[in-house]
């Protein structure tokens, strides 16, 4: 066990890098879900996307959890800690959601057939993910107030950015980490319960390359790596209070969210900046549940190549975050708003690519589409996060980004599970994967521009010539980011 800080000194280097591993297992436990099950069940065993999206959007629709648990842990200790309670008790509900995904999927598969689902094993599905999106909630926003109380005010920037980094990396090394744990090759099923026939006959692709044992074994050795990865990265970062923990004072505990809303509407600049985050966030998130699915139906990809789709779009976004990150600071030209006009418009190619690898039928587009979307994504988030800071006042910043970091949170959930939605609508009308998933790419491409007419109206000189911003609130930007 690792020594306990000295809190005195701030956070050190080595020390961030420590606290930043628990980021890189957020990165590796969101790819799990959404990028490694809703392929399995989606393209593999044939379920229709919306009920999936809809529980891969669910954790996002729970993020206010996260900010109760925040205020607890601001006001009182739990065996003598303020956040590692919240934090570990969250990632261990996250632990147990995973071993809970893994055998309910499993349980499926060898059922044979998705019209052998029993209730129980659908609940077993229910109930795992909202224990994944119960845990991400606890643990998300008191992760982040942990940083705060460990860095210094100079070094808050540095934490932040190191972790963000983790995350991206995390997303890369997921997608490598479960391809290696699925095979690539065609290897028949060899167990008597999974049936190769029915397999092919009711999931339509016989994409089923693994046996069951193969697909738990998966389930089971991430869910421990995960949990290894975020005990190490924590433990010891919090020393153990022996008294009472004093409620927090200040006018920004004291609003109500009603008020809060308010406040930000009534400024012209805030009412369309709300509108570009929401359109912005939903319209690029849209792909977040069928691009998996998308090159099995369309390409039949196996899922261990789909699983490291990550591996291209993360590794683009890391790159494009770190060289935006230094441009931005050696050019003055490159503001904010700028790089949110790059990063939307390279969202809009990689959508435009998919669309047309969809309709076309061009395999050879879609690493190109993951390859433009990793490097918008990366621009897109740098300036967005920058924005959320530039439109949060002097005073009030806390409130503003708490408002903006909801407005992220569900316009991310409403995308995520809409775009499934819409995939399963245009199925349904079409009969035809091909239009299905293209109808999604196209309405993302629309939704996307039309987020740049709304940041068009965007001033954020004029915003900050009526009020003023404080350096305090870097923190606060990151919790949109597990």
């Amino acid at each position: 066990m690792s020594s306990l800080p000295d809190t005195s000194q701030g956070l050190s280097t080595s020390r961030n890098l420590k606290i930043g591993l628990f980021h890189l297992g957020s990165g590796m436990a969101d790819i799990l879900p959404g990028g490694v099950w809703n392929r399995i069940m989606i393209s593999d065993l044939g379920f229709a996307s919306t009920p999936i999206a809809l529980l891969l959007g669910l954790r996002y629709f729970l993020a206010p959890i996260g900010i109760w648990a925040g205020r607890q842990s601001d006001r009182r200790a739990v065996w003598g800690y303020r956040r590692l309670f919240w934090i570990w008790l969250g990632r261990l509900m996250m632990v147990a959601s995973v071993f809970g995904l893994g055998i309910a999927t499993t349980n499926i598969a060898m059922s044979g057939a998705r019209g052998d689902a029993t209730l129980i094993q659908w609940i077993g599905l229910i109930g795992s993910m909202l224990l994944f999106s119960l845990g991400s909630a606890l643990s998300g926003s008191t992760f982040l107030a942990l940083i705060y109380d460990r860095a210094r005010e100079d070094q808050r920037g540095r934490s932040v950015g190191i972790v963000w980094t983790f995350l991206l990396i995390g997303y890369t090394i997921g997608g490598i980490f479960f391809g290696i744990l699925l095979p690539s090759n065609h290897t028949p099923m060899t167990l008597d319960s999974f049936n190769p026939a029915l397999i092919n006959q009711h999931f339509g692709h016989g994409l089923m390359q693994y046996t069951p044992e193969v697909l738990l074994n998966l389930f089971l050795i991430a869910g421990g790596a995960l949990g290894g990865l975020w005990f190490f990265s924590l433990v010891g970062e919090e020393r153990r209070s022996s008294g009472a923990v004093t409620a927090a004072d200040g006018s920004e505990h004291n609003t109500s969210l009603m008020g809060d809303l308010k406040l930000a509407w009534k400024n012209r600049q805030t009412r369309f900046f709300f509108w570009y985050l929401a359109l912005s966030m939903a319209f690029a998130f849209s792909q977040d549940s069928i691009l998996e699915p998308f090159a099995g139906d369309v390409f039949g990809m196996p899922a261990a190549t789909t699983s490291r789709f990550s591996g291209y779009w993360g590794s683009m976004a890391i790159l494009a975050t770190i060289l935006f990150l230094i441009l931005g600071r050696r050019f003055k030209i490159l503001t904010n708003t700028r790089m949110n006009w790059i990063g939307v418009i390279l969202l809009i190619g990689g959508f435009g690519i998919f669309s047309a690898s969809a309709l076309l039928e061009i395999r050879g587009f879609v690493t190109l589409g993951l390859i433009v979307l990793g490097l918008g994504l990366g621009v897109w988030n740098v300036g967005t996060l920058g924005m959320m800071m530039d439109m949060s006042p002097f005073g009030r910043a806390g409130t503003f980004l708490g408002f903006w970091t909801l407005v992220v949170t569900f316009a991310r959930g409403i995308g995520v599970s809409g775009g499934g939605i819409l995939r399963d609508v245009a199925l349904a009308i079409s009969g035809n994967p091909q239009i299905a998933y293209g109808t999604v790419f196209v309405v993302g491409v629309i939704g996307l521009s039309v987020s740049l007419y709304a940041l068009h109206h965007v001033n954020v000189r004029q915003f900050k010539a009526e009020t003023e911003r404080t350096p305090e609130a870097a923190q606060v930007f990151a919790a949109a980011l597990d």
